[in-house]
């Protein structure tokens, strides 16, 4: 039996489990396979998945991350992959091993000690991080929203500070977001309804909650056609959000941003949004070919240059896919990686189950980038975006309540590729139903 690990449970990751693991674990009519080709083992630091898209939303309270997340021990007992709670610690590669560092509980007390696991073929698909640029000041005096715990921490912050504001000791409250991308303008949007909705149940009001957006570029959302970024900062000033464009940032202080042009922007909480690179932590990886992204580099079929054994999805891979695209670090680049990833995995094992060189006579297919354009919510307000593929020819500019629709459907398709149609809209209902019922806002 073949034992696949995957490090990393993020959106690619865990599609890439769920797609191997209901291959190899199950016939036909959802019986267990009792002697699967393939063991396949799923290494995550956290116990739950967030989709990380909607991190925006854990910060400002919009999302209850409790009852959103997924809990990968439960999904893989029932979709036919092992968890095991961890983080990457050192890579063996003669030795096909992957060693896990020491779990310890919430008072940093060990609770579970290193361990190996062994592999035949590995898959990293640890995504990536905030790129500070080596900006001074950043990581000490910024926060960021690369994981679900740094949204709750955010959160838990951004109350501290609405209860100030309700206590009236202070008047108004600053925040500063450096990055006009998605992840930066739906926070600035989602800030300014988290404050309206605050207001039904305090004495916050309107404009009492200052929010800042500092873009480097002419305009919000480089991805984007322009247009699209401009009519952004114009929703976006129109709900009270500055926006600054062609503004770069020199340094981060503990009371907010200094401007390259020496200006002082005030922010007692300071977000970085402003790009992102994949971990530093992939240097050490037993001389793993990077590029210049600490990227691993990767051939169009995903895998690893340095290493036949060894894969990687989703943003921290390298990829020039089969028709010589750089392929961007995007949610829907990792998921369309997982799907190729997962049939040519597919084809490896099963080829060599049935002879002893099958390894070399199997055939990868490529991976093919499908650009289905991109989509950014501006919270209750607004949403805009462009599609491309599909059933568009070329590209369709959205905007509006379309452009709402499609947003909110990406979130469904994710929960569908992990659960299936059946759940994920069973789901979507029960998800709905409570919104109905409690308070739009956590305030907890």
């Amino acid at each position: 039996m073949k034992k696949i690990v995957i490090i990393g449970g993020g959106a690619g990751g865990l599609q890439l489990a769920t797609s191997l693991g209901r291959h190899f674990s199950f016939r036909r009519f959802g019986r267990r396979n009792k002697s699967p080709a393939a063991q396949i083992t799923l290494v995550d630091k956290n116990r739950t998945h967030i989709w990380k898209p909607l991190l925006h939303q854990v910060a400002t309270g919009a999302l209850d991350s409790s009852l959103d997340a997924l809990n990968y021990q439960v999904h893989g007992r029932a979709h036919g992959y092992q968890f095991e709670l961890g983080s990457l610690k050192s890579l063996d590669r003669k030795n096909k091993t992957v060693e896990l560092a020491e779990v310890h509980n919430a008072d940093g007390a060990p609770l579970v000690p290193a361990r190996k696991l062994d592999y035949d073929y590995l898959i990293i698909a640890l995504g990536s991080q905030s790129n500070d640029f080596h900006t001074p000041g950043v990581r000490k005096h910024c926060q960021f929203l690369d994981s679900a715990e740094q949204a709750q921490k955010f959160h838990s912050r951004l109350l501290d500070q609405f209860l100030l504001l309700d206590s009236q000791v202070v008047k108004s409250v600053h925040i500063a977001i450096v990055g006009g991308g998605a992840t930066g303008v739906e926070l600035a949007a989602e800030l300014v309804d988290s404050v309206q909705e605050m207001g039904h149940y305090s004495r916050i009001k309107n404009g009492d909650l200052k929010v800042t957006l500092i873009e480097a570029g002419p305009h919000l959302l480089p991805a984007l056609p322009p247009r699209l970024g401009n009519s952004s900062e114009k929703e976006l000033t129109k709900i009270g959000v500055r926006v600054l464009t062609n503004t770069q940032v020199a340094e981060a202080t503990s009371s907010g941003f200094v401007t390259k042009d020496e200006d002082e922007i005030p922010a007692v909480m300071r977000v970085w949004a402003a790009g992102v690179k994949a971990p530093d932590f992939l240097q050490q990886l037993d001389e793993l070919k990077l590029n210049r992204q600490n990227q691993i580099e990767v051939e169009a079929t995903l895998r690893s240059v340095t290493d036949p054994a060894i894969f990687a999805l989703g943003d921290c891979a390298g990829c020039i896919d089969g028709h010589g695209v750089k392929v961007p670090p995007r949610a829907q680049s990792a998921q369309q990686m997982s799907k190729t990833l997962s049939e040519n995995l597919i084809r490896l094992v099963e080829a060599e189950a049935s002879s002893d060189t099958g390894s070399e006579q199997a055939t990868l297919q490529p991976f093919v980038y499908k650009d289905r354009g991109s989509l950014v919510s501006l919270s209750k307000f607004d949403a805009v975006g462009n599609l491309m593929g599909g059933l568009v020819k070329g590209s369709l500019t959205i905007e509006g309540r379309l452009a709402g629709v499609a947003y909110r459907s990406l979130y469904r398709m994710h929960l569908a590729a992990i659960h299936g149609w059946p759940k994920a809209m069973l789901l979507y209902i029960i998800g709905q139903a409570n919104r109905f019922v409690s308070p739009r806002l956590k305030m907890h």
